[in-house]
C-alpha cells in the first residue's frame, strides 16, 4: 500500500455522555492523525456542556448527532455506524483513556490486508497502562475467558473500546444491546462470521470514578447476559 491509500480512510465513531472535560482535546487529538476520514460524534443527551465542547471545533470531517433522550452507548455506536462512510472504521470512547495516536498501529492489519477486524488490547505487553482498580483487571479477565470460552476465539481484551473493522461488516452487525452490553455483543457476533480476527498491544490511560468513570458492577452482569445470549446462544 502506498502512503496517500492510508489517508482519511478511518471513520471514527464516539459515543458521547458528559464529557465536556475531556471531549474538546479528545477530537483534537482524533483529528490531528491523518488515517482519518470522518469523525461521528453521537451526544446522548448530555446534561453538562458537551456539546458546547464539541461545537468549538471546526473541522469539516466533524459530524454531531445529538439525540434527545440518554439511550447509552450502545445505541450510539449504532448510530454512528449507519452513518459511516470511510473503508474502515473504529470506536472511540470520548475520554482520555485510549489515545488516538496508536489509531495506524490498530488500523495497519485491515489496510495491510492481514485482518478484517483488530481489537487493541490494553493487556498485552507492548504500551504503557496506568495501574487502578484490581477488581476491574479480574472483571475484566473473567469476562474475556467467558467470551472466548463460547465463542472459540483467543482474545486478551474482549471488553477493549479499541474495535477496528472493515465498515462494511460493522454495517452488518444489527447490533441491539443499548448500554455497555455491546462489547461482548460485538465479539459474539464477529465471532460467529468466521473472520480474520487480530489483536494489537495499546496503552490505556485508565481514570477513577472520581475523574468520571462510570462502568459498574452491574454492568459487568449484564455483559454476562450478553455473552450467554449472543455467545452461547447465537441470538441474531
Amino acid at each position: 500500500m502506498n502512503i496517500q491509500s492510508r489517508e482519511e480512510v478511518l471513520s471514527v465513531v464516539i459515543p458521547c455522555f458528559n464529557e465536556e472535560s475531556t471531549i474538546e482535546e479528545l477530537l483534537n487529538r482524533v483529528l490531528l492523525q491523518r488515517v482519518v476520514g470522518e469523525v461521528i460524534v453521537i451526544n446522548d443527551a448530555s446534561t453538562d456542556d458537551s456539546l458546547g465542547a464539541i461545537g468549538r471545533i471546526r473541522d469539516k470531517r466533524l459530524q454531531t448527532v445529538t439525540m434527545s433522550e440518554n439511550k447509552g452507548k450502545g445505541n450510539a455506536i449504532s448510530v454512528g455506524i449507519a452513518m459511516a462512510k470511510k473503508p474502515y472504521l473504529i470506536i472511540q470512547d470520548s475520554d482520555l483513556e485510549y489515545d488516538p495516536g496508536e489509531y495506524m498501529k490498530v488500523v495497519s492489519p485491515l489496510i495491510d490486508g492481514l485482518a478484517d477486524v483488530v481489537f487493541g488490547s490494553r493487556f498485552l505487553t507492548g504500551g504503557p497502562r496506568r495501574a487502578l482498580y484490581f477488581w476491574h483487571r479480574l472483571g475484566n479477565n473473567l469476562l474475556t475467558l467467558c467470551s472466548n470460552m463460547v465463542t472459540n476465539i483467543d482474545l486478551t481484551d474482549m471488553e477493549t473500546c479499541y474495535k477496528a473493522m472493515k465498515t462494511e461488516i460493522a454495517k452488518n452487525l444489527n447490533l441491539k444491546e443499548k448500554r455497555f452490553g455491546v462489547e461482548p455483543e460485538i465479539t459474539a457476533k464477529l465471532a460467529r462470521m468466521g473472520l480474520k480476527i487480530f489483536e494489537v498491544p495499546i496503552s490505556y490511560n485508565g481514570r477513577t470514578y472520581e475523574e468520571g468513570k462510570k462502568i459498574n458492577w452491574k454492568d459487568g452482569f449484564s455483559a454476562l447476559r450478553c455473552i450467554v445470549k449472543y455467545g452461547l446462544f447465537r441470538v441474531k
